[in-house]
């Protein structure tokens, strides 16, 4: 062959096709399928991948399927991930679900991108991948099949900056695993940028496994590894909220996407037919909207909230220690139950008669709640959280007031940041004790309530200039779908 000459490689040009494949809980799954209607609104077609065990509960309690018929480019698909139970798990099983995963989801999932249902042989091959930051397995698989990937972390930016990026260096510092006998009030100096906030106490909640060698650690340290040798990263946050952590995150990251707050994006992108509360519900739990008929009957910012969200627990006597500071707050409450979120036997033989009593003139108790209703009711005037990135995002866009009582994962870093770098609320990490949490309600509904107005208002009208027309979320979002059409032309 002459040197000179050289054969100009054909290119095929394929349709974008994007495959979302969240990790089977309640939160990452909302998200999920939030960015999946967005992009379906661009014109791009998404594949959805579920696994059986949460794809069950979901289509048992939302109205999923009839939202997204309307999406001609849209489909489900779901993938066997070995486990039986009919309702969703809670948090303390997390870790089962992850090894189930690992055993039987992940090679079905390879099988599936490299010569089955979603490969390159297939009439409509998937162009992009956007799994969860947690399956890191993907990886390889988009390696092998030349398929771009973009991660979608649904947890908070601060968490994956303190906890995760930098999980080596504290390891190799000795603040992990944090000793909880020790001092955890004091500062960590490894993590750059939060040398004046972050405590011991404050590290996400698998930095207190005594051994490194657990799972849980062990992906995450393989997180940290994976997360940059993707094509991007979708975070659910916006700039001004997250301008701390987002410099040292694109240093590792350099392509971020910026999107939230994504349950407000994608209310703001839908039509006001489209976006009616009781069609948009993602909800792998039955919600009870008469609570919202309770609400009604209350003034405005006077009712607390209580939810600790779809995987998190409490023991009997750390739910009877909130019970007795709420009634003793004397503000009325609406208080989420999930099933199974008390653990040890609770029932309610075990709660004395004048507490039943009070709770029944003041008190609202669900299974279930549909929680973007509740907190943009008039009548709420704060939320006793767990802290989980979507229950603080949607809080914030409310601008809701918040008591943080963390449970793991990314909560200990956000109800740090709630408390000291937002002014967004009271953080009541490592404690349950009625007095305190009686105090907390005091201060969030009067003693400070002017003082947090004055602070979450700020923050919610940050929050909605995100999403405007030519607001930093938006920005990101038609740049997002930009580069998955570009990306799609050149595979």
């Amino acid at each position: 062959m002459d040197q000179n000459h050289h054969e100009i490689p054909t290119r095929n040009v394929l349709q974008p096709h994007v495959l979302i494949f969240p990790i089977p809980f309640q939160g990452p799954v909302n998200c999920a399928l939030k960015l999946a209607e967005l992009l379906c609104l661009s014109g791009i077609h998404v594949t959805f991948l579920n696994t059986d065990h949460i794809h069950r509960p979901l289509l048992r309690h939302s109205h999923v399927l009839s939202r997204f018929n309307r999406y001609p480019n849209f489909k489900f698909e779901t993938i066997p991930d070995g486990l039986e139970d009919e309702n969703p798990v809670t948090g303390d099983r997390f870790e089962e679900v992850m090894a189930a995963i690992d055993a039987v989801t992940k090679p079905l999932f390879r099988e599936m991108m490299i010569s089955g249902s979603l490969s390159r042989r297939s009439e409509h091959p998937v162009t992009m991948m956007i799994p969860d930051e947690v399956y890191s397995f993907a990886v390889e698989v988009a390696v092998e099949t030349s398929i771009p990937l973009f991660f979608f972390a649904t947890l908070s930016p601060c968490c994956l900056w303190t906890s995760h990026f930098n999980l080596a260096a504290l390891i190799e510092a000795g603040h992990v695993p944090v000793k909880v006998e020790n001092d955890l009030d004091e500062l960590v100096k490894d993590v750059p940028g939060m040398e004046h906030i972050l405590r011991k106490r404050d590290l996400a909640a698998f930095c207190r496994i005594n051994d490194i060698s657990d799972p849980e650690i062990q992906r995450t340290l393989k997180e940290a590894q994976t997360l940059p040798r993707a094509q991007g990263l979708i975070l659910n946050t916006f700039d001004d909220l997250d301008s701390l952590v987002l410099p040292y995150i694109r240093k590792l990251c350099p392509n971020i996407y910026t999107i939230g707050p994504l349950h407000a994006l994608h209310k703001a992108q839908l039509t006001p037919s489209e976006s009616s509360e009781t069609t948009l519900s993602n909800s792998v739990w039955k919600e009870d909207r008469t609570c919202l008929s309770w609400l009604d009957k209350h003034p405005p910012k006077t009712v607390v909230y209580i939810s600790i969200g779809s995987l998190s627990t409490m023991s009997v006597d750390q739910m009877l220690e909130i019970w007795h500071g709420l009634v003793n707050s004397r503000k009325p409450f609406l208080w989420v139950r999930r099933p199974g979120s008390i653990t040890g036997g609770y029932d309610e033989s075990q709660v004395e008669s004048q507490l039943l009593e009070v709770t029944k003139e003041m008190g609202c108790i669900v299974d279930w709640a549909p929680q973007e209703d509740v907190l943009a009711h008039c009548a709420v005037g704060g939320f006793l959280t767990h802290s989980g990135w979507n229950s603080t995002m949607e809080s914030i866009v409310q601008g809701v007031p918040m008591i943080c009582w963390p449970f793991y994962v990314d909560q200990q870093p956000n109800s740090r940041f709630v408390g000291e770098v937002w002014k967004l609320g009271i953080d009541m990490k490592d404690t349950c004790d009625r007095l305190i949490v009686e105090k907390a309600v005091r201060d969030i509904m009067d003693g400070k309530r002017d003082i947090f107005a004055q602070v979450t208002s700020s923050w919610a009208n940050l929050a909605k200039e995100s999403i405007s027309d030519r607001g930093s979320s938006s920005i990101s979002l038609a740049r997002l779908i930009d580069d998955i059409r570009l990306m799609s032309s050149t595979i």
